[in-house]
């Protein structure tokens, strides 16, 4: 009897570890920039179906606002600690990590149905040197966001801007009817580069920045770059930000737009739900008094007006990830879950059909520009990589004080170009 007893306890002990192992805890780690409460509280809604249909597995999320994010990310990958999934703007920086080792190759597991639910330029967004390292989520487009009742009170049309002088007389009058004509958040920089990075766009043109970037000619020291910068310098010359703009955030301007203090603020879809968020009555502008309006042509410019400036945004794949994780990001990356985000106006989905769950009749207008762009240039910082993004941001920021000249700016960005 006392060996049948130590046996049996034996195997109750065995089945326990059997089970134990079984249904280990598994955390997936996830790294994101700042977004709306609302959008983390559908995070953790999707997150909590998924732990209930994968016992053992935990969803965590951990959010930063977004110069922190960029700033802790890379000692997280370094590091111990790093994440399952992070949040990309793909482009050069996306490239650069998986250089670096950091990202995993889920080429596998993205082929058959999972990749053909998503648009292949967004598929290949998230691809390094024939590897799928990421999953696209959605893209983003910038542009001018208008109050319409400031416009209307210094006799702007919003609809009538197309050009870039159109738009330069509309800041005039605004000057001229005391209302400040742009609000701009310059102390992070990046809000800068839109202007730079935009106007790039229209003068060089899809071909002028493959050019560039293939290091033909002058690259990023061509015409075309410097006459981007000369046209940011003609909007500086208008004094057209609000006072002290190189001491605000974006988040701070964000809200000062949201306030009714400026015309303009040129920024991408995000912008609608930050605007309202961190305005003081937490409403914002209302929608009937608000315009989203196309980056203007620029006459002479290589680039197409259809041209369209933002990014394709997702979720990249560390190379230390839980098999867990990639299955978590197939469930959170489904048409149907990517259709609800649409509906809940979080943003302009990439998974083929959600995009007709866009009830936010701004985020219409731009997921039908998107669909009708030529050409779509990812943001500058990410495109061109980590230190040469910096350094379009750093000139933008100077251009802006004055401090730069077009020249010399453009000499700055090839020059960081060449010796990457």
């Amino acid at each position: 009897m006392r060996k049948l007893s130590i046996l049996a306890a034996v195997l109750v002990t065995g089945v326990s570890a059997i089970t134990s192992a079984a249904f280990a805890d598994t955390t997936v780690k996830i790294f994101r920039s700042e977004t709306t409460p609302e959008e983390r509280a559908f995070n953790e809604d999707i997150a909590k179906k998924y732990e209930a249909a994968h016992p053992g597995v935990d969803i965590s999320f951990e959010y930063a606002e977004t110069e922190a994010f960029k700033q802790k990310l890379p000692t997280l990958l370094q590091s111990n600690d790093r994440p399952d999934i992070f949040y990309s703007w793909s482009g050069g920086v996306l490239k650069d990590e998986a250089a670096a080792g950091f990202l995993k190759d889920i080429s596998a597991d993205m082929n058959g149905d999972w990749a053909k639910s998503l648009s292949a330029a967004g598929v290949n967004a998230f691809r390094v040197d024939g590897k799928v390292v990421g999953v696209p989520v959605s893209a983003s487009d910038v542009g001018f966001w208008v109050n319409k009742t400031l416009a209307a009170k210094a006799g702007i049309e919003p609809s009538a801007i197309k050009t870039w002088d159109d738009f330069l007389e509309a800041v005039k009058k605004a000057k001229a009817a005391g209302i400040t004509p742009i609000v701009a958040g310059g102390k992070d920089k990046w809000p800068l580069h839109f202007y730079y990075g935009y106007l790039a766009l229209r003068e060089a043109g899809q071909k002028g920045f493959a050019d560039a970037m293939a290091g033909e000619g002058e690259g990023f020291a061509s015409e075309a770059f410097v006459k981007a910068g000369q046209e940011f310098k003609r909007l500086i010359e208008l004094d057209p930000f609000q006072k002290g703009f190189m001491d605000t955030t974006f988040s701070q301007a964000s809200g000062m737009f949201g306030d009714g203090k400026a015309v303009f603020h040129l920024m991408g879809d995000w912008d609608y739900s930050v605007s309202k968020q961190n305005s003081a009555s937490g409403k914002g502008v209302a929608d009937t008094d608000l315009a989203f309006i196309r980056f203007p042509a620029v006459q002479g410019g290589a680039g197409s007006p259809t041209d369209t400036f933002g990014g394709i945004n997702g979720w990249a794949v560390t190379s230390s990830a839980k098999p867990e994780a990639v299955d978590f990001l197939k469930f959170f990356t489904t048409t149907a879950v990517q259709s609800e985000s649409a509906e809940k106006g979080f943003f302009i989905p990439v998974a083929i059909g959600a995009e007709k769950g866009l009830k936010n009749p701004f985020f219409a207008q731009m997921s039908k520009a998107l669909g009708q762009s030529t050409f779509h240039q990812v943001f500058l910082d990410q495109t061109l990589g980590a230190n040469v993004g910096a350094t379009f941001n750093d000139v933008s920021a100077d251009l802006a004080q004055g401090n730069s000249t077009p020249e010399d700016a453009a000499a700055a960005i090839q020059d960081a170009w060449a010796n990457r």
